[in-house]
């Protein structure tokens, strides 16, 4: 290589712009990627809300695009899961800081069920789900990941969704950015 030559994957840049398509960003080869874009927002900015005692006291204190809200009720709200398991997945919370569904209130168990339905309907409309699991871990040894405060998951299913990816490479491909999934169900969400 000549002094002063520039080289981009082994080729000179000199030769009036040509690159070889192999040294391209996006262009197959052996590695597999899969890109998370959205993640980059959580990475930069550090503690945020990952790190609160509480990530769902944190949301309602957020504008609705940085704390994922797709609908805020009286006194419970709507917001997408930041690790889904699928595109869409919603988590119904109440705003009171309540472990176990048999400690919420009355009129947050009849708004968390009536929210339900509404985010079924609108992940119908806007993402054609064929079905639904819905449910609660209460407690950590049941699974749940923020076993304090209480939560419902809204977890959208298409007959196409589950398919070798996550069973052997313990991976799971979402083909939308959580920023773009928030707007189209709050767009969706029908006015009180």
């Amino acid at each position: 290589m000549s002094e002063g030559s520039d080289t981009a994957g082994g080729v000179d840049a000199s030769d009036a712009g040509l690159v070889e398509a192999s040294t391209l960003a996006g262009v197959p080869d052996e590695f597999q990627r899969l890109w998370t874009p959205h993640r980059m927002a959580y990475i930069q900015a550090g503690p945020g809300p990952l790190k609160h005692d509480c990530p769902f006291c944190a949301a309602p204190e957020m504008s609705d695009e940085d704390g994922l809200i797709v609908h805020r009720g009286r006194s419970a709200y709507v917001l997408l899961n930041l690790f889904p398991y699928n595109s869409g997945h919603l988590l119904v919370c109440p705003y009171r800081h309540v472990p176990l569904y048999d400690e919420a209130t009355p009129e947050e168990t009849e708004e968390i069920a009536s929210l339900t339905q509404v985010g079924m309907r609108v992940l119908r409309a806007t993402s054609g789900c064929h079905g639904f699991n819905i449910g609660m871990n209460q407690g950590e040894v049941a699974g749940a990941g923020v076993a304090a405060h209480l939560h419902q998951h809204i977890v959208p299913r298409w007959a196409t969704d589950a398919n070798f990816f996550p069973i052997i490479a313990k991976t799971k491909a979402l083909p939308q950015l959580l920023g773009d999934v928030r707007r189209t169900l709050a767009e969706t969400w029908p006015s009180a």
